[in-house]
């Protein structure tokens, strides 16, 4: 019987590819291969451009005194080649101005020749360091690499910098960069890590050595290159492991709105490592808090213990589902079980490579290298700290699917129009869809350019909401909207909501209806409540659900609602405080049980009978809402509004709106493309004006609690004062900005107390960016898991914090000066926190910053 012949990157099984002739001498993707990378003395003259989410050291002037763990996730200088930057790198860093902050880049000061030789490139820093697998040329007679570019970018603008709403998102990827870089990151001759076979399940050791290049790379097209270059081969060997290797690439087991949470705490995780590699609870707690990465931790212990049997390889799809299935464990021994399955997830990871080397795992060496163990416990813990973000998951799905169908199709040559088609066609997709639940087995079976036929806005799967532009006036409303029609509307101080529903004798035309959206006794059809960040929150309103057939006409079939729930006086019938509305319990509410009234109040419909309307006109939205639904006082309402354009009726409105118990104006633009709705996207189409606004910053920051000091005198039993901080969405860390006392009552503090107690942990994680002077430390430290809305009068620089240092450039970070507390954001998560870009810019847009760019004087105070 002939020898199977193993599938590589560039040939399928027997050779070909769908028509395609292998090449003489075959490429296959370098999982682990570490040539020796020689420094040229021109590299001294040379500046490092880290263009892509990285952990940075602080950069201030404390001594800092970082964990183990943090000095070995220091960066090493990527390979890298001078290059112009691409229209696509442009596109992802500045798309959602609010969630990645700016990078500023600088040309570098010699532009050195490139090196030909192969398994040799120019060094970006000045020391040469180590990585998981350098770029190595192919041996062909034309260096792949002659005028791929990877190093440098033009300089950046200190506008541009602030105008990433500007910027038109119709930029293109430049297809031939990329597939220099992928050139780059091929090698000839044998593969140290050998492809799997055609038609086996994807190793999971092969996705963890392509996490360990990315995670030694801050380089944006490096990155997007691994990931395309790894799917790639998974849709050439193993496509029906794609779905499940992509949840693994994002850090998620299921959509959000499945409501699927591993529930993993940092005690079960220590005690599955202790338990599986025959080490004491002491031992691996001493080890945390020496190396301050579990995922490391578990990595060392693993790789020390010696199995008499060797166990079965880890799969991709197999560990997908044991993560799935920790998920699900629930009832009496729920942590028990769930620590077990962890177990047996452990027991099999890293066994090749410890059966390799008697030596073990260095977890000094390349961050850890390509260890099974340690993303695994990474995954758990919710962080793989890659610098690895969805956006650039989807841009490199999108790659990885256009080269491979066009590789079936015998097409060589890819246009630059091909490829920002497939790439606009899967965002626009996911924006209103997203569910690689239900868009992965469709573009499988359809392909990547038919996904608008096959995958369209649906209720059941909710989507990410548009949101708002803050300003600080009038006259900044009437310069963004100069010429055109726009409407204000009263901004409701409640929850943020999207309700979904399909009226029985439709249920069969949406799928994914029937799986997600709830059937109850007093709604005829299925129906459910989403929040902002796609939870499930049909079991803390159920007495809206009980209400819906009251105000939905009946030729309305099936809807998905934007609107707000408010807490509503039932006697005044008025609008009551957002705190009241968080007095009601989030799960098992009964409808007969509810206390604090609510009201919706609808502003917008995304979905209306079997067709999507985000593409039509604000105007055109506000006449089929009005048309599908009957008011109903106190259960239902359509938001108050104007269609103004004098300065004075605006002013008017806003005061109105505030007697009304709201929080000012939503102002929006009413006609043409502009005002068409934008999923997940926080755009300049629509801007908040609040009353506060006028004499503030500008906005209030939604801010994550970090960690507490004691209090003092009245507060002794609870805590007095709690370290915030921002979120920093480039690095995927949070950065400290400020300590908070003001603004909360007894009982508030009591409650806190309680409620963070459960989440103290015992020393900041390696992605919390704070001061490390001994006084700046809090007296406890908490998981970031809570995130509160605060006012403050204005901001200033201070050397005690972190928030967006290392944009200011002059050692100190930005801080709140007289932070007060507002309220608690149960319906945000940490990472949807305001970022250390947004902070950056409400920053610069001070009066006081504008005349004097040296900033103000920090006021912090003891508590």
């Amino acid at each position: 019987m002939p020898m199977r012949k193993k599938a590589t990157l560039g040939n399928s099984v027997d050779g070909k590819q769908s028509g395609v002739h292998a090449k003489s001498k075959q490429s296959t993707l370098a999982f682990g291969q570490k040539p020796a990378l020689k420094k040229k003395a021109s590299d001294d003259k040379e500046d490092d451009i880290e263009d892509g989410p990285m952990e940075k050291p602080t950069s201030n002037g404390d001594a800092e005194n970082p964990s183990s763990d943090q000095n070995m996730s220091e960066s090493p200088r990527s390979t890298s080649l001078k290059r112009e930057k691409t229209d696509q790198e442009a596109e992802e860093e500045e798309d959602d101005s609010d969630d990645q902050p700016v990078v500023k880049r600088r040309k570098k000061s010699s532009d050195g020749p490139v090196s030909k030789r192969s398994g040799e490139a120019r060094l970006n820093g000045k020391e040469a360091k180590k990585a998981p697998a350098a770029i190595t040329m192919p041996a062909t007679s034309e260096d792949p690499l002659e005028n791929a570019t990877l190093g440098a970018d033009e300089p950046v603008s200190g506008e541009e910098e602030r105008s990433g709403d500007e910027v038109d998102e119709k930029s293109t990827p430049t297809t031939k960069k990329h597939e220099k870089i992928q050139a780059a990151l091929k090698v000839s001759g044998k593969d140290p890590y050998p492809d799997w076979k055609a038609g086996d399940p994807v190793p999971y050791a092969a996705l963890c050595t392509t996490f360990s290049l990315i995670e030694m790379t801050t380089k944006r097209l490096e990155i997007s290159a691994h990931c395309s270059l790894f799917l790639q081969q998974v849709l050439r060997l193993t496509p029906g492991d794609l779905l499940s290797t992509v949840q693994l690439m994002i850090n998620k087991v299921a959509a959000d709105y499945a409501g699927i949470e591993l529930g993993i705490g940092e005690s079960l995780i220590i005690k599955a490592i202790s338990e599986t590699t025959g080490r004491t609870l002491a031992e691996t707690k001493a080890d945390h808090h020496k190396i301050g990465d579990l995922g490391l931790v578990a990595a060392k212990s693993r790789s020390n213990q010696r199995t008499m049997f060797k166990p079965k390889p880890l799969t991709v799809k197999g560990v997908h589902e044991g993560l799935l299935a920790i998920a699900s464990v629930q009832g009496h021994g729920a942590q028990e079980r769930k620590v077990n399955s962890i177990k047996k997830l452990l027991s099999s990871a890293d066994a090749a490579a410890a059966a390799k080397s008697q030596k073990g795992i260095d977890i000094t060496k390349d961050k850890g290298g390509a260890s099974e163990s340690k993303y695994l416990i990474r995954f758990l813990e919710g962080k793989l700290r890659l610098g690895l973000a969805e956006k650039t998951v989807i841009v490199a799905l999108a790659q990885a699917m256009v080269k491979h169908e066009a590789a079936q199709k015998g097409n060589k040559l890819l246009s630059t129009e091909q490829m920002a088609k497939g790439e606009a066609v899967l965002k626009a997709v996911y924006s209103e869809l997203p569910s690689y639940e239900v868009i992965i087995p469709q573009m499988l079976a359809h392909g990547i350019f038919n996904l608008r036929d096959n995958c369209k806005l649906q209720p059941g799967v909710p989507l990410k909401p548009m949101l708002a532009k803050p300003t600080k006036s009038i006259t900044e409303v009437l310069d963004r909207f100069e010429g055109k029609d726009f409407t204000c509307e009263y901004k409701y101080d409640g929850e943020r909501a999207q309700i979904h529903y399909v009226a029985p004798d439709t249920v069969q035309q949406f799928p994914a209806a029937k799986t997600t959206l709830q059937k109850d006794a007093g709604v005829k059809g299925l129906s459910s409540i989403f929040s902002r960040n796609s939870e499930d929150l049909s079991k803390k309103y159920p007495d809206i659900l009980a209400k819906l057939n009251t105000w939905i006409k009946p030729e309305t079939k099936s809807f998905v609602l934007d609107c707000e729930t408010v807490a509503w006086d039932m006697e005044t019938k008025k609008v009551l405080p957002f705190q009241q509305l968080m007095t009601r319990k989030r799960k098992d509410v009964k409808a007969e049980d509810v206390k604090v009234k609510v009201c919706v109040f609808a502003f917008d419909i995304l979905f209306l009978n079997g067709e999507a309307t985000v593409k039509k006109s604000l105007r055109e939205r506000r006449e089929l809402l009005h048309e599908a639904f009957e008011p109903v006082e106190g259960e239902f309402a359509f938001a108050q509004f104007g269609d103004t354009k004098e300065i004075e009726e605006i002013q008017t409105l806003l005061d109105e709106s505030v007697k009304a118990s709201c929080e000012g104006l939503m102002v929006k633009m009413l006609d043409t493309e502009e005002s068409g709705y934008e999923p997940s996207k926080r755009s300049r189409n629509w801007l908040k004006v609040k009353k506060d606004y006028l004499s503030g910053i500008g906005d209030s920051l939604d801010l994550v609690v970090l960690g507490a000091y004691f209090g003092k005198g009245k507060r002794t039993s609870v805590y007095g004062a709690f370290l915030l901080a921002a979120y920093n969405a480039n690095d995927q860390v949070y950065e400290t900005v400020c300590n908070i006392g003001t603004g909360f009552s007894e009982a508030i503090l009591e409650e806190l107390h309680s409620q963070l107690s459960e989440h103290v942990i015992d020393k900041p994680k390696p992605f919390y960016r704070h001061s490390t002077v001994k006084n700046d430390q809090p007296d406890v430290w908490f998981d970031a898991r809570v995130v509160w809305e605060v006012k403050t009068a204005d901001l200033t620089l201070s050397p005690r914090y972190r928030a967006a240092i290392d944009d200011m450039g002059v050692n100190k970070g930005i801080s709140l000066r007289f932070p007060r507390f507002i309220k608690q954001r149960d319906d945000k998560k940490p990472d949807e926190a305001t970022t250390t870009k947004a902070v950056a810019e409400m920053y610069r847009k001070q009066e006081s910053v504008t005349k004097d760019s040296k900033g103000g004087v920090d006021d912090d105070f003891d508590y």
